[in-house]
């Protein structure tokens, strides 16, 4: 039996993934949260076979909490099960040495043969980020300011940003400055579209 913790924080959809991966027989979902920090504490408590984490929570991201079981030398085999399609998260996940990055917009059925997969020792990456980062410039920002940006990019203000992202109004300017110093630009538009040439947005 294979034990399986969920990480996700929309509350309907950890419930649909805890009924859906409960139908296999050699699957079985120990836990759930809907943040990361409740998630990283569990996970240590539970130390379950697979754990999948989505990207943005409140409190920790999924990424944080695969750097942390990778920094504890746990067991525990993360996959990140996420929307969001950008180089940044995934090389960062890449280095956190997940077992697996799967969107959410893939079957169910592939997100099921993962789990199966990586339990064997391997790692299973959604091919189409694959390609992107071979052929990719290489991203200077991090995985906030890449949040920043995707979230600038769906054309929120900065307040709506910082609501999506749990952070303050000022801590988003400071985020779009740090991004436009970066970039060497001046404007939202300047940034994302030379994160879309390069590849770091889709």
């Amino acid at each position: 039996m294979i034990t399986v913790y969920l990480a996700e924080d929309q509350s309907m959809l950890n419930s649909a993934l805890t009924q859906l991966l409960e139908l296999e027989d050699d699957l079985h979902v120990v836990g759930s949260a809907t943040d990361g920090a409740a998630a990283w504490a569990d996970l240590q408590r539970l130390t379950p076979d697979v754990a999948i984490l989505d990207i943005e929570m409140p409190k920790l991201t999924g990424l944080d909490v695969a750097d942390k079981l990778q920094a504890a030398q746990m067991l525990t085999k993360p996959i990140i099960l996420t929307t969001f399609a950008q180089q940044a998260y995934f090389e960062r996940a890449v280095n956190a040495q997940v077992a697996a990055y799967l969107l959410k917009d893939s079957p169910s059925d592939d997100l099921i043969a993962a789990i199966r997969k990586v339990m064997t020792g391997q790692t299973i990456y959604a091919p189409e980020l694959v390609v992107n980062m071979l052929t990719a410039a290489h991203n200077p920002l991090t995985d906030r300011e890449m949040a920043v940006l995707v979230a600038a990019d769906e054309g929120l203000p900065t307040k709506a940003i910082a609501a999506k992202l749990f952070l303050s109004a000022g801590t988003v300017r400071n985020y779009l400055s740090a991004i436009f110093s970066k970039l060497g630009v001046h404007s939202r538009l300047e940034a994302i579209k030379i994160a879309r040439t390069n590849k770091w947005l889709q």
